[in-house]
Parts: C-alpha cells; sequence; structure tokens
C-alpha cells in the first residue's frame, strides 16, 4: 500500500500532524488512523471474498480483465510499436550477426554546430518555415 510513498513523505505527514493535532493529540490521532486503515483493509477483503464466494470460477474470468487493465499502468507506448512493427527487434540498434543478407544502412551524419549570433546580426529566416 505504501510502496510510492518514501520516508520523505512521512516525515512530513508527522510533522504536519504534530502541528495540527499537537503534541498531546498526535498519538490518538495515529491511533485511530491505524484503526480506520486496519479496517478498510478489511471491509476490501470481505468484499472480494463475498464476491468469490457469490461468483464462484466466474470470478476468476472477472480477475483477468483487471489484471490486464492494471498491467497498462507500465505500458511504454514506444516499445509497444516497436514489439508491433519488428517483431520486437529496435531497428536502431547493430545488426546481429548472420542477419537477413542486407548491408546495414549507414548513420545519419551528425548536425552541424551553430554558431552564436554576432552583436546585431538578425537572426536566419525561412520564408518557408513560417
Amino acid at each position: 500500500m505504501f510502496d510510492s510513498v518514501g520516508w520523505g513523505e512521512i516525515l512530513v505527514l508527522i510533522v504536519a500532524g504534530l502541528f495540527i493535532l499537537g503534541p498531546e493529540r498526535l498519538p490518538q490521532g495515529a491511533a485511530w488512523l491505524g484503526r480506520t486503515i486496519r479496517q478498510v483493509k478489511e471491509y476490501a477483503t470481505g468484499a472480494r471474498e463475498q464476491l468469490r464466494s457469490e461468483l464462484g470460477p466466474e470470478f476468476d474470468e472477472l480477475r483477468k480483465p483487471l489484471e490486464d487493465l492494471r498491467g497498462i499502468r507500465n505500458f511504454n507506448p514506444r516499445s509497444a510499436v516497436t514489439q508491433h512493427l519488428f517483431d520486437g527487434e529496435n531497428p536502431l540498434d547493430p545488426p546481429r550477426s548472420g542477419g537477413n543478407g542486407h548491408r546495414p544502412s549507414t548513420p545519419p551524419p551528425p548536425p552541424q554546430a551553430q554558431r552564436p549570433l554576432e552583436a546585431g546580426e538578425r537572426p536566419p529566416y525561412d520564408s518557408d518555415a513560417t
């Protein structure tokens, strides 16, 4: 549950709780928060178990699409397009030995470095680009 919360965030929450509740009510507030989180977890577990008992084997069929949706969070469009178009091979990677017999393409020439403008010099203007 607290995978994305680091120690810095926890420290900020404790300091904020200390200022909001005060030192005498902070332990009571922490205990209440702990009980509330535990109760919410129990409700979630109970709801899951109730669904599993009522749906039976259909629950596993329902869980599969939900797990697929959970995997979308780690979706990388670049790797998906590369895998779809090139069967998992990145065309920018160096060629493997024993390739398809084609000569690897030459890399594009590096861009020319632009010099800084002199004082009073106007920047270049491309009428086709505007």
